[in-house]
């Protein structure tokens, strides 16, 4: 199969210079793509910018804002089987990006924050016949949240995971397919983790 797979942070910046991100490493998104090279699978990796390199043998689209990696997504997406969302997308940006760099005034500051497209229900809704497997990560609620995820976004199934995923080498996940049935729970390295999910895509796809 050829299988797209999204990993690392986007950025959204607020000037030439300052940028809203998150802690995400791209080590989940990375291991995923790793473990379907190794599986035989042709891999195109879109990816936010991390201190990482690519698995050998798959194909890396680098990008920084959503945009981007929605744009790259959607033209990857076509000539795929499925995607894995790794991702950890930014769900909002500044509205207006400012020329040069901002400096201090001595007052508060105020930053008009407009969500960003979603790259995953845009996948989601043009599937057709190919899978589309995303990731959760909740604080409260967590299932709930997943479950709510899960089918705003018409994926076959949703990895669901913590805060504590977060840069970390190892993780505790729990997989839910499309009826919402929690169908495996892993813990382990997250290179054991990707191991575990790509055969069960190959149990159910291949």
């Amino acid at each position: 199969m050829r299988i797209l797979i999204t990993a690392g942070p986007t950025r959204e910046y607020l000037d030439d210079v300052r940028y809203l991100s998150n802690a995400s490493s791209g080590r989940m998104g990375y291991a995923v793509a790793a473990a379907a090279v190794a599986a035989g699978h042709e891999v195109v990796l879109v990816s936010g910018p991390v201190a990482m390199t690519a698995p050998e043998g798959c194909l890396l689209v680098s990008v920084e804002t959503t945009e981007q990696m929605g744009a790259a997504c959607l033209g990857a997406f076509g000539d795929c089987d499925g995607v894995v969302a790794v991702a950890a997308v930014c769900d909002y940006r500044p509205r207006v990006r400012h020329e040069g760099k901002l400096t201090k005034t001595g007052n508060a500051v105020s930053v008009e924050m407009i969500e960003t497209d979603d790259v995953l229900a845009m996948l989601g809704s043009g599937k057709a016949d190919r899978f589309v497997i995303g990731f959760a990560l909740e604080a409260s609620n967590p299932r709930e949240g997943a479950l709510q995820k899960l089918r705003a976004k018409n994926c076959d199934a949703i990895v669901l995971n913590g805060p504590e995923a977060i840069g970390a080498e190892s993780n505790s996940i729990e997989l839910i397919d499309s009826s919402g049935s929690v169908v495996a729970a892993w813990s382990g390295p997250k290179s054991e983790l990707a191991t575990q999910l790509i055969e069960w895509i190959d149990q159910r796809w291949s």
